[in-house]
């Protein structure tokens, strides 16, 4: 882990350890992309011809997955190609090479925090309802601020099929409402007082309803999920709140974006180019 500090804050970052693992896989001098992963053809399971040997597969991916601690605009590539490490193919092989080759040309990004005393925790929350097209699983992310300060993010497949884009963008508010209270009781053990109510922000118009509006609802009497979200909600230490889709920064950990798109929330999410090291390759 590489720190380097100006007036705004301090940047994270892990040049070493890119630089090693494109040595090591022979990339140093590949053609850089532009984005970690192609946004279509859509990767499936059974793509491609089998590895004879898929070990240099899974070692790259193990990498990778201590990578994206710096660098949440990986999330959702590495967590893709993690699901195929049982049985990776020469398709999963060339996604690898794909996003090793996006690593070429951003060796220096990373996370920046900047300088502040906000107290304020709020979250962003989403799912590609069906975004698995081998098990229509939904793909989910989130990423957790702690004022301008991206804190916790994750994207990962939901655990088993959501029948609607409500149902499946409902459960993964309260997975992230549960890393929001992990999160409010680690700082409370630290004695750090953190601002109420917190606020997740989702792109779903049914499941911020059904959140902001915690009636009794026939289709969800018997999850967990129904039930923590409401007293979250009645008690006063959660809202959730509708935002547009253009502005779902966890859009970013849910699926394969355009050039455009994924540049603008990899920006906003607070990936940025190391600040001393501007203008260089």
């Amino acid at each position: 882990m590489e720190t380097r500090r100006d007036s705004s804050g301090l940047h994270l970052s892990q040049r070493k350890y890119i630089h090693d693992l494109l040595a090591r896989t022979n990339m140093l001098n590949a053609k850089p992309v532009t984005t970690p992963m192609a946004s279509s053809p859509k990767l499936s399971l059974h793509s491609g011809t089998r590895l004879f040997d898929p070990t240099e597969f899974r070692a790259i991916i193990g990498s990778l997955q201590y990578l994206a601690f710096t660098r949440p605009n990986l999330s959702y590539a590495v967590s893709r190609l993690s699901q195929y490490m049982h049985a990776p193919t020469t398709e999963h092989w060339q996604a690898v090479k794909i996003l090793l080759r996006y690593l070429v040309g951003t060796s220096d990004h990373g996370i920046m925090l900047c300088k502040g005393n906000n107290s304020t925790i709020y979250a962003y929350s989403d799912a590609d309802w069906g975004g698995d097209k081998d098990d229509y699983i939904s793909i989910n992310g989130y990423i957790v601020y702690l004022g301008s300060h991206p804190l916790s993010w994750s994207s990962k497949k939901q655990k088993g099929v959501a029948r609607s884009s409500i149902e499946a963008e409902y459960m993964y508010v309260a997975n992230t409402a549960a890393e929001i209270q992990w999160i409010c009781s680690l700082f409370t053990e630290l004695g750090i007082q953190v601002q109420i109510p917190r606020v997740i922000y989702c792109d779903n118009v049914g499941a911020t309803y059904l959140c902001a509006n915690p009636v009794f609802h026939s289709r969800m009497k018997h999850t967990i999920d129904y039930h923590f979200i409401r007293n979250l909600v009645q008690s006063g230490a959660l809202r959730v709140v509708h935002i547009s889709t253009h502005d779902q920064l966890a859009d970013v950990l849910t699926k394969p974006l355009s050039l455009s798109a994924f540049h603008n929330f990899s920006s906003k999410i607070g990936v940025t180019r190391s600040p001393h090291l501007e203008g260089a390759y």
